[in-house]
């Protein structure tokens, strides 16, 4: 088949799922190793959105044509396509206004506690005195506000949405708009759309660090993030499980495929400690989080153990870092967060001595 045919097959595996949100897709026109496209309807007016589209379409492309190093969109802006150049991953991104640092807690498949470490790494952080904010990235899941405990709606400000501030955070989730029985029924423009708005549009303040609770997998919200703004490192949190582990593996080669880099592996469920006896059992295998990290050449930031209060505190509101911030089970957390913490000041775009 000749490239325009490969391209055109390309597109196809595509546009029904543009089609489907009243969207479209055409080839303007094909200049040595760069395409050109124009992107119509789904994502009009979202820059963001079209970025995050456009490098699915890319990889898309790339799929069927090898030879293709790069896709322009010229739907803001008519243009001939841009002369030859090596894509570069963060070619559109922007930092958030006041934010000097982001991290993404992350998993490769859901049912493994990681918002329950998102919500307590961002406490943790924010009580070795850091200002912290939350965004709850998981639009099809959205369970920060209950685990938060913060129930009232974010107002409009001046300059934007301003954020519920719970314990110290500010936070920001789709939930505060949804009831709690009502599904979310997105396909992925609107998801990166919504994703955009979260980052660009809430007034965040000066924060030394926004944690992002990334939903499970490796899909579109993920890749509307980390396309948009500048991710300082990304947590990847499993459990010891032999299933996990292998979605973890997935989770930390799609960072290092866009070029996060990852601050290290969280192992989860590490081990069941009895509310009786303190007894410490090893309730799915032992040893599997460290020995991933060995082998994928990441940091092992620690062990977070089955403890009846740590779901406890999520499911009531209060998580254990504030319900008991000096408790052993709490310890792991504190450690979690120094470990970040240490993170932010060696890599972070900024002087180190900001950093409280």
């Amino acid at each position: 088949m000749s490239i325009d045919q490969r391209i055109d097959k390309a597109l196809e595996e595509i546009r029904p799922v543009l089609q489907a949100d009243g969207g479209n897709i055409e080839v303007v026109g094909v200049d040595g190793d760069t395409v050109a496209v124009r992107l119509q309807g789904a994502c009009a007016g979202c820059p963001s959105a079209n970025e995050t589209l456009r490098n699915i379409v890319e990889e898309k492309i790339r799929e069927h044509c090898p030879e293709i190093r790069r896709v322009v969109d010229v739907t803001r802006a008519e243009a001939k396509p841009a002369p030859a150049a090596h894509a570069d991953a963060f070619e559109g991104q922007e930092p958030v206004d006041g934010v000097q640092s982001i991290v993404a807690v992350a998993s490769g498949k859901g049912g493994v506690g990681k918002s329950t470490v998102a919500v307590n790494l961002a406490l943790a952080l924010h009580q070795q005195g850091l200002s912290v904010g939350l965004l709850d990235a998981d639009v099809y899941g959205p369970s920060i506000p209950m685990m938060m405990g913060a129930t009232e709606v974010p107002q409009a400000g001046e300059d934007g949405i301003l954020p519920v501030t719970k314990h110290g955070v500010k936070v920001m989730s789709i939930g505060f708009y949804l009831d709690q029985n009502t599904p979310v029924i997105w396909r992925g423009p609107m998801v990166m759309k919504a994703l955009s708005q979260f980052l660009r549009d809430v007034t965040w303040g000066s924060l030394d660090c926004l944690v992002v609770d990334l939903p499970p997998g490796t899909g579109d919200a993920q890749l509307t993030i980390v396309q948009a703004v500048p991710v300082t490192g990304a947590v990847v949190v499993t459990t010891p499980s032999d299933v996990a582990l292998i979605d973890a593996r997935r989770a930390i080669g799609m960072f290092e495929k866009v070029g996060v880099s990852i601050v290290g592996i969280v192992e989860n469920m590490s081990h069941f400690v009895c509310p009786h006896c303190n007894e410490a059992t090893a309730v799915f295998s032992q040893g599997g989080g460290e020995a991933a990290a060995k082998s994928m050449r990441v940091p092992f930031l620690g062990g977070i153990p089955l403890h009846p209060a740590i779901g406890q505190g999520g499911d009531q509101g209060r998580p254990i870092m504030v319900s008991g911030p000096k408790s052993a089970e709490a310890k792991a957390f504190v450690e979690l967060a120094a470990s970040v913490e240490g993170y932010l000041q060696q890599n972070a775009k900024r002087d180190p001595a900001a950093v409280h």
